[in-house]
């Protein structure tokens, strides 16, 4: 007998029929006499619903407020789930995060774990019934529902597969695993056996939509293995993300992302003196902007140029938390250019490997794309480029790596 943990996205779970095909897909490890406990995402499309409701109400609605709505899309599948279960025979339970001991910190639509209580859930699975947890969210010291943040059921997942010690967690999704590039974008993408956590988290990160960055990390914190499945063909096996081993170095490059939510913020003529670009990143933290890629110009004459890459979600915040700083530090400019996108290149192997740098620089250019800013870490290099012609510098890269999959 094993214990399993199974998460299941919106679009598996997306209309009454895929609830059923996920009540039929339990079935299967039930019948094997394993333990299951599953955690569901909400219907596809319902969290953006209840947002545009809010939104429609009040145009910055109370986050408190957001996370007592939200909550909502993930219990309505959890209880259609277990009535699922219910009709093919099987004892099945649905739990809140709350009830299923998922306890947070106090940020509201963007909470941290920061313990599981799983004994009720331990109960539970010992009297023979499949739990269902409603991924996504928690609550607080306070009694008070919180949410994860977008993609929170994969960080529900990971960490209830930590707190139970299951033998395996499975993320089941529109996809049967994880690929070298997004196959709408590179046709001859090929489907990754194993990844590292590392390789994962970057490209997770990097735009990379199968899985939530921050429920990679929790699962190399606390070396949770896990699988990313299709579940709509539960016959294909799909990605294995796991802790390094010796022969993933083999390659070179692991894949190639592509994140289009990307603004880049310049800021000019600032004065060039200590402390002025502290001032800046200080507010910038202080409005919950997260800065990804920073470059500063060398300063002439009394003043400097400052650039620097956010989500596009936070371009407004950036820009006026900036205009801000300026007026305090007397004088400079401020502007966002939202077409633009970010490249990555990923791979333990870079690491032991040289002239990643200058094939991917070649490959750009071959296609007559403009760097603009470089980022680069031990496993990764990052560009940002014009949107215009951004899919064909993803296959000029991916070809360039030999990643293409072979013809049949």
């Amino acid at each position: 007998m094993a214990r399993i943990v199974k998460k299941f996205g919106g679009t598996s779970v997306g209309d009454v029929d895929r609830i059923k095909n996920v009540a039929n897909i339990i079935r299967e490890d039930v019948e094997k006499g394993h333990q299951v406990a599953v955690v569901v995402s909400a219907r596809s499309g319902v969290t953006n619903e209840l947002i545009a409701r809010a939104k429609a109400i009040n145009e910055q609605p109370d986050e408190r407020e957001m996370d007592v709505l939200l909550a909502v899309g993930e219990q309505e599948t959890i209880a259609l789930t277990a009535m699922a279960l219910h009709s093919l025979g099987i004892e099945a339970i649905s739990m809140t995060g709350a009830q299923a001991g998922i306890k947070t910190d106090l940020a509201h639509t963007r909470a941290r774990i920061v313990s599981m209580n799983c004994e009720r859930i331990e109960a539970a699975l010992g009297k023979g019934s499949v739990v269902i947890v409603a991924g996504f969210q928690g609550v607080n010291d306070e009694g008070t529902t919180t949410t994860l943040g977008r993609g929170g059921s994969d960080l529900s997942a990971i960490a209830l597969a930590s707190g139970l010690n299951a033998d395996l967690c499975q993320i089941y999704t529109d996809v049967d695993g994880v690929y070298t590039a997004d196959p709408r974008i590179v046709p001859k993408a090929s489907k990754i056996q194993e990844i590292s956590y590392e390789e994962m988290l970057e490209m997770a990160s990097l735009g990379t939509k199968v899985m939530q960055a921050r429920s990679v990390e929790f699962a190399n914190k606390f070396n949770v293995v896990f699988e990313v499945r299709s579940s709509f063909d539960t016959s294909i096996p799909g990605t294995i993300v796991k802790q390094e081993v010796s022969s993933m170095e083999d390659v070179v490059v692991r894949g190639v992302a592509l994140d289009r939510n990307q603004a880049k913020i310049m800021v000019s003529n600032i004065p060039d003196k200590p402390g002025s670009a502290a001032q800046i990143f200080e507010a910038l933290g202080k409005a919950n902007v997260c800065v990804d890629m920073i470059v500063q110009n060398i300063g002439r004459n009394g003043v400097a140029n400052l650039t620097f890459t956010v989500t596009r979600d936070d371009s407004k915040r950036s820009l006026d938390a900036v205009e801000k700083v300026l007026n305090e530090l007397g004088g400079g400019e401020v502007a966002v250019f939202g077409e633009v996108v970010k490249l990555s290149v990923v791979g333990i192997g870079m690491r032991s490997h040289s002239g990643v740098a200058s094939k991917l620089f070649a490959s750009l250019a071959d296609v007559k794309s403009n760097i603009q800013i470089i980022s680069t870490s031990e496993i990764k290099i990052s560009v940002v480029i014009d949107e215009e012609g951004a899919e064909e510098a993803v296959r000029a890269v991916h070809t360039a790596f030999g990643l293409d999959k072979a013809e049949a």
